[in-house]
């Protein structure tokens, strides 16, 4: 006899077995008693209670609920090398590899999970060597292997694989956020460094005008028809105009380190060229969906759904593993003091075993936890929610007012323009100085720059709406993908 198998091996009988089923049978019916005073029950998907919100605030004109966001929304802005950047980001960007890594992750782990409804394997063979008083040596061969199987009669780990599952889901939702969040911060990004080139050239413009000024005001002081106050003055303004440009183009170095890092360049390799941003990129019209479609399009939003719907599964996870567990274990084996004698002996064990969770206080506070985790997600989901109707109304309220504002910036443009070309006009009648005429200029010169940050800001709040409305990402509805776990889970048990 192997003295490494069971000891109820060799004399394992169908006798033996029915005794077992006698005795087993009693305890299972006293355990279906039990079980019928506990709460097994999965909580229902459902969308978590929101206030109503029917309309947006801010919003101009009726929108349909069958407007739709091209998906690829940002070539609306009709610039092919903004959609080069972002084809490059798409392709190249770490965080959003990162991203499509946690859904394989994902994907794994829903494997994993179901192999705990599989049988487990070991084997092994050896010799062993014992040395007799009579200093003989005595040398055995031994095969064995041992097979256990925890069999998931209540579909506990079904359960935990539709956790699991949706986990997944909403690991791909996460990828879809963060697809957005990084298309939003190239586009943003490349319209910061065109602003900055336009600034740039305004900022050197101006500061060639006032060295102008400086000249004529110090040929004036020269002839004593000027004080030197005004030298002075005029002097410290070119050290702030060109402190102001030094401070453009670190700004400018900077953005393109971080549009680098974005697209998977190292920072310090990249070189943007200069551009300009009016004549660059066109102002789109944003389509505006409805607050439902808001729900079940934004990424975030989706991927907290599909969160909730993880946190219910694991709670009916754990009320399941208050049931008996049942495990078979079968052993067998054989030992020989020669390889040809090996497998003349022979021996098998088969053992089940009935496991009492119920009475474990582990598994009780194990599913107190998982509903306060569950309440934890719901109220995750409301933020989210609450999140994703302030961002869609603050994009509306910039949007609105920075329109508004182009239109009086345009007017005021226009007039400067206007004064600067009949200052220009008396120059030549020498009705005026060329003093007045370097200062109209400068004047128009600071309209422009608020013009230009103006464009640049409506560049951002267009951006900012496609990215809080979802993108051009198709609705997802997540109580089908629930009834579908469901159904898909109570057909395998």
């Amino acid at each position: 006899m192997n003295t490494l198998l069971s000891p109820f091996a060799a004399d394992l009988r169908c006798g033996t077995m029915r005794r077992l089923a006698r005795c087993v049978a009693p305890a299972g019916l006293c355990l279906a008693v039990l079980c019928g005073c506990t709460d097994l029950s999965t909580p229902a998907y459902r969308r978590p209670d929101m206030p109503a919100k029917e309309t947006w605030a801010h919003a101009r004109g009726a929108v349909s609920a069958a407007d739709t966001v091209n998906p690829q929304w940002w070539k609306e802005f009709d610039d092919p090398y903004l959609n080069t950047l972002i084809d490059k980001a798409i392709s190249a960007n770490v965080d959003i590899k990162v991203l499509a890594a946690r859904i394989g992750v994902a994907g794994a782990q829903i494997g994993e999970v179901q192999a705990g409804q599989l049988p487990a394997l070991d084997a092994g063979a050896g010799i062993d060597y014992e040395k007799s008083t009579g200093q003989t040596l005595t040398k055995t061969y031994n095969v064995a292997t041992q097979v256990n199987w925890d069999i998931d009669i209540w579909g506990k780990v079904e359960k935990s694989v539709q956790a699991q599952k949706a986990e997944y889901h909403a690991s791909e939702a996460d990828w879809r956020a963060g697809y957005l969040t990084l298309v939003a911060n190239v586009a943003t990004t490349y319209f910061q460094i065109l602003q900055f080139d336009d600034q740039i050239r305004e900022e050197q413009h101006t500061l060639d005008r006032n060295r102008q000024i400086l000249t004529i005001y110090e040929q004036m002081y020269a002839n004593g028809v000027a004080p030197k106050t005004e030298v002075l003055r005029q002097r410290a303004e070119i050290n702030g105009i060109a402190n102001e440009l030094l401070e453009l183009h670190r700004s400018r170095d900077t953005a393109e380190n971080s549009l680098a890092t974005l697209i998977g360049v190292p920072a310090g390799e990249f070189r943007m060229p200069a551009g300009h941003l009016r004549e660059r990129v066109k102002l789109p019209d944003v389509p505006m969906g409805l607050p439902a479609q808001l729900l079940a399009r934004r990424p975030d939003v989706v991927a907290a759904q599909f969160r909730i719907l993880e946190s219910y599964d694991e709670v009916g996870s754990a009320r399941l593993a208050q049931l008996p567990t049942i495990s078979l274990t079968g052993r067998a084996g054989t030992a020989a003091f020669s390889l040809s004698d090996l497998f003349k002996v022979f021996t098998l064990s088969f053992m089940p075993s009935i496991d009492l969770p119920m009475f474990d206080p582990g598994v009780h506070a194990h599913i107190k936890t998982t509903e306060a985790q569950s309440k934890v997600v719901e109220e995750q989901y409301r933020q989210t929610v609450f999140t994703a109707f302030e961002e869609v109304e603050n994009a509306l309220v910039n949007l609105d007012a920075h329109k508004k504002e182009r239109a009086e910036l345009l007017e005021q443009n226009e007039r400067l323009r206007t004064v600067a070309a009949q200052v220009e006009a008396q120059l030549k009648e020498g009705l005026v100085s060329q003093l007045e005429v370097l200062e109209s200029e400068r004047s128009l010169a600071s309209a422009e720059l608020s013009l230009l940050a103006n464009h640049q800001q409506i560049l951002g709040d267009t951006v900012t709406l496609y990215k809080a409305i979802g993108g051009g990402w198709t609705d997802v509805e997540i109580t089908n993908v629930a009834s579908s776990s469901a159904a898909a889970a109570a057909s395998a048990r």
